[in-house]
């Protein structure tokens, strides 16, 4: 499986902050678990190549990490589609926003 980043870090900080913006933290969690799965694949391809053994066990790290990071990356996609994001803007919806606030409010 070949290593792709669909998102780009900046993409990721947005969705983060609109998440924070609003209080709707599941996409944000997805954003920031990317965030950390891509440091890990990052290390572990400078950490590859400086032994026999690195090799073999850098290699298996990176191997998984590429298919969590793919499998979570479908999962963020499919999420902003659900939640009717705007793809162009990362923006949440709307009517995500007025929920939010709505169940802000009630709790005064």
């Amino acid at each position: 499986m070949q290593y792709e980043e669909r998102f780009s870090d900046a993409e990721l900080g947005t969705i983060i902050e609109e998440g924070m913006i609003y209080m709707c933290a599941c996409p944000a969690q997805l954003a920031e678990a990317l965030r950390k799965l891509r440091e890990l694949h990052r290390y572990q391809m400078r950490c590859i190549n400086q032994t026999a053994n690195d090799a073999v066990v850098h290699g298996a790290i990176a191997d998984s990490t590429t298919q969590a990071h793919a499998l979570l990356q479908d999962c963020l996609d499919r999420v902003l589609d659900l939640e009717q994001w705007d793809r162009s803007t990362l923006q949440m919806p709307p009517h995500l926003r007025q929920r939010q606030l709505r169940e802000m409010l009630a709790e005064d």
